[in-house]
């Protein structure tokens, strides 16, 4: 999530390439003969592709918001015309009561918090005036391309209806979130990976399609370590049928009550190896009545493969179970307190909701 300290500034230094030295004497050069008198000068056409992306982005940005939240900002998409609006749970963080401004427009809205969906950095929001809202038209993700045109459209840096284009780099990406007081850590499955620049202050808004149907919600952009910033053009968003069944499940039930996500039930941590590598996972809580405590997993035991391959960090845990479905039956491999590696079969349990 973006936050915007201070004002946007740029400066442009133009210059004149020229030779030093005394002016040189050149011969007199003849004048241009007019244009005959049928010739006139007109502006080039307008190409079908740019006047695609005309009529995407006028037509979706009245649907596109900017959520203001004491910590920072992001972006938000209008759900239905009763004022709900999806976005990512790390753009509402801990907040319950935020300030909503449009793409098009007008003074800030109030909005409450509905609910989170942490595990999946979702979140529904609901303005408390919905007038005049204008929801946005939602597509099926699960028809995407390699090689689509899209758009990506929300308040980068908070400068407001912002658009960038790009296209469909690849589909069904697993990515997890560095976990931090502006990130919920979540874990991703089937992520859209696209082309299109994604800032911060893009969470939360909308990927589309040149159909005018949002496909997806940008989320994160990957870093590149030796640069130590983001990687330019690899972002990637939410598909939207995830996203709209986690916010039908909020709005309806008030809470997700079917994450269609596979867990252990276990809390743990990263344990770090004497050479600095990260080489398994410590678990450090068994929920109760879970799939880890009916399989006879325990507190101190070090998590170190699942489902035959290995593991050694939180997140490659959680990347591996989204693989998996609720019910499923996987082997997981632990190193006791007393030294001793065992194999215990799990049958997982669901990601809960809350």
């Amino acid at each position: 999530m973006g936050r915007v300290a201070g004002g946007l500034a740029a400066a442009v230094l133009l210059t004149v390439c020229g030779t030093a030295g005394a002016p040189a004497v050149l011969p007199r050069a003849t004048p241009p003969a007019p244009p005959p008198a049928s010739a006139s000068v007109s502006a080039p056409p307008v190409q079908p592709l740019e006047e695609a992306y005309e009529r995407v982005i006028a037509e979706v940005l009245p649907s596109i918001v900017q959520i203001n939240t004491k910590a920072g900002l992001g972006s938000g998409i209008v759900y239905d015309a009763e004022g709900h609006v999806i976005t990512n749970a790390h753009v509402v963080g801990e907040a319950t009561q935020m300030n909503v401004t449009f793409a098009t427009g007008g003074s800030p809205r109030k909005a409450r918090l509905v609910k989170t969906f942490a595990a999946g950095d979702l979140a529904v929001i609901k303005v408390d005036n919905a007038q005049g809202l204008q929801p946005a038209r939602w597509g099926d993700s699960a028809k995407l391309r390699v090689g689509q045109l899209v758009l990506a459209m929300g308040n980068p840096l908070g400068l407001s209806g912002s658009v960038t284009e790009g296209i469909v780099s690849a589909l069904g990406r697993t990515v997890s979130e560095p976990e931090s007081p502006g990130s919920t850590g979540a874990t991703i499955a089937g992520a859209i990976q696209t082309s299109a620049a994604i800032n911060p202050g893009n969470s939360g808004g909308a990927l589309v399609n040149l159909s005018g149907q949002v496909i997806g919600i940008p989320t994160l952009a990957a870093s590149d370590p030796t640069m130590g910033g983001p990687a330019s053009g690899i972002g990637f968003a939410i598909p939207s049928n995830i996203a709209l069944d986690i916010a039908a499940q909020i709005i309806e039930h008030g809470k997700v009550i079917n994450s269609h996500r596979a867990a252990l039930g276990i809390k743990g941590n990263t344990i770090i190896g004497a050479n600095g590598q990260p080489t398994g996972i410590g678990v450090g809580v068994v929920q109760k009545n879970s799939a880890a405590a009916r399989a006879g997993l325990r507190e101190g035991d070090v998590i170190i493969a699942i489902g035959g391959k290995r593991v050694s960090a939180m997140a490659e845990l959680t990347e591996s179970l989204t693989t998996y479905r609720p019910g499923d039956t996987v082997p997981v491999k632990v190193i006791r307190p007393n030294g001793k590696t065992d194999t215990i079969t799990v049958t997982l349990g669901e990601l809960s909701g809350e």
